[in-house]
């Protein structure tokens, strides 16, 4: 074959795979039309406390130890020696009545919030509805008139390698934004039963908590939530709630103030072999212990859907309403079979299911 032949075949070969590489690395030549577009729904929190009244911890990775977000508090004595703690954190309205999305960790416990909006107001909050478990919160504020508002985006269609603009009020330092890809899906952290992270590299610090990110639309895909770093500050792996689960969660909040959980009153552990979730413990006046369940049993299935992890179990029974009836398929021994049980209504912060 003659070489000029040659190298047209080979050139037909490698410029399609070319093509692909230089279009996967494509990126926005500025941010600065979404930043335009955004800004105005991203708000800054500030929180009040008085005598020392304990808050819940945000989200962090065992192994780091290194929280996001709530900006550290600080402390000061009021005229009365009554000890006075400030922090920080980010929202973002969701609605033209003035509901906004932040962490229940930023908001938890508060005595006073005050909302910063992206044209310097600032506006006091209250707390309207909770999820400890999912460390969701929504606020509301009454300016008198509409506001600007997010829109959600489906979570369930981000790739790894998609670009993302994370927004939120660093350091109280007021709005920021910073860019980055999704790195990771699915991210479990240790921090609870509902961990699904989105892994992102964007930049995000101590005060980002609570705030949004968006996709190259402008929707909001993630609430962040938490990152990995031993100085406390970004060292490029933050994690956010995926906005599927995020809106489910808000939606229920705003029409009942807290998200009733199922409950089983066990405790559990991943198996070393084999298949299902070992009981370690059971609450004998709970649902299980009422069913007859035992320690040492092994749940195998719940409503025939499989059960390999001991999170997807807690994940299962704690996403049904209370009072729901279900089929779980269990191993005693060796010995098969099959029971209902009755999910009862999930204790406030039980680490256990």
């Amino acid at each position: 074959m003659p070489a000029r032949r040659r190298a047209i075949i080979a050139a037909s070969v490698v410029a399609p795979f070319v093509l692909r590489v230089r279009r996967a690395r494509a990126m926005p030549s500025s941010f600065a039309p979404l930043v335009r577009m955004v800004a105005p729904v991203v708000v800054g929190v500030s929180v009040t406390q008085y005598s020392g009244a304990p808050r819940p911890s945000p989200p962090v990775l065992p192994s780091a130890r290194a929280p996001i977000p709530g900006q550290p508090r600080t402390r000061q004595q009021d005229y009365a020696g009554t000890e006075v703690s400030k922090a920080a954190g980010s929202g973002f309205i969701i609605t033209a009545s003035g509901i906004i999305v932040t962490n229940n960790h930023v908001v938890g416990n508060a005595a006073e919030i005050v909302v910063t909006l992206d044209d310097g107001r600032r506006v006091k909050a209250e707390v309207i509805g909770t999820d400890q478990l999912t460390d969701l919160a929504i606020i509301r504020i009454d300016t008198g008139r509409d506001l600007p508002f997010a829109i959600w985006g489906d979570s369930a269609r981000m790739q790894v390698g998609d670009w993302i603009l994370a927004g939120g009020n660093p350091f109280d330092l007021g709005t920021s934004f910073t860019a980055g890809i999704i790195s990771a899906r699915g991210r479990e952290i240790g921090d609870g039963p509902f961990d699904h992270f989105l892994q992102l590299d964007a930049p995000i610090n101590p005060g980002n908590s609570g705030g949004p990110s968006f996709d190259m639309r402008g929707h909001v895909i993630g609430v962040n939530t938490a990152i990995v770093s031993p100085s406390g500050g970004s060292v490029g792996i933050g994690f956010a709630i995926p906005s599927n689960m995020a809106r489910r969660i808000v939606t229920a909040l705003i029409a009942h103030g807290s998200i009733p959980r199922g409950w089983l009153g066990v405790s559990v552990q991943d198996r070393t072999s084999g298949p299902g979730v070992r009981l370690t413990g059971v609450d004998s006046s709970g649902p299980a212990g009422r069913a007859g369940l035992q320690p040492g049993d092994i749940v195998l299935a719940i409503n025939h859907l499989p059960v390999n992890d001991a999170s997807a179990l807690i994940r299962a029974i704690a996403s049904v309403p209370p009072g729901t009836d279900e089929h779980l398929r269990m191993d005693r021994g060796g010995r098969m079979f099959d029971l209902s049980v009755r999910v009862g209504r999930r204790p406030a912060e039980l680490g256990s299911d």
